[in-house]
């Protein structure tokens, strides 16, 4: 929750979407009261100590990142300094943005078919 915190106020605004997000993940976490600040970096390759972990972590983030509609500097600068010190490399990095703007963007499409946008 801290790190998808440190995502949502890297830009300096909170989307209702994001907000959700949040939620969405306090749910899948089972977390009901949750007081989150801001996460030191240093550490988390610690907390995440398996690739897969931390893949699933960055994706994750990465949702987060498009959920206001907009991936933000502020937001892929915080990503990246993950990744890095997740030792993902920036390669991999971008084949996973790549993905979940694809996934968001099929996302979005499933809403507009459905009537739901």
């Amino acid at each position: 929750m801290g790190l998808a915190h440190n995502v949502v106020v890297s830009d300096g605004l909170l989307d209702p979407n994001e907000e959700g997000m949040l939620d969405e993940f306090k749910r899948e976490m089972e977390l009901t009261q949750v007081d989150v600040e801001y996460l030191e970096l240093s550490g988390i390759e610690e907390v995440f100590d398996s690739r897969k972990s931390r893949v699933i972590a960055i994706v994750n983030l990465l949702r987060l990142g498009y959920a206001d509609g907009a991936f933000e500097i502020e937001e892929e600068c915080l990503l990246r300094e993950v990744c890095k010190a997740f030792q993902l490399p920036d390669d991999e990095f971008l084949l996973l943005e790549n993905w979940v703007r694809r996934l968001v963007a099929l996302e979005d499409e499933a809403r507009t078919l459905i009537g739901d946008a």
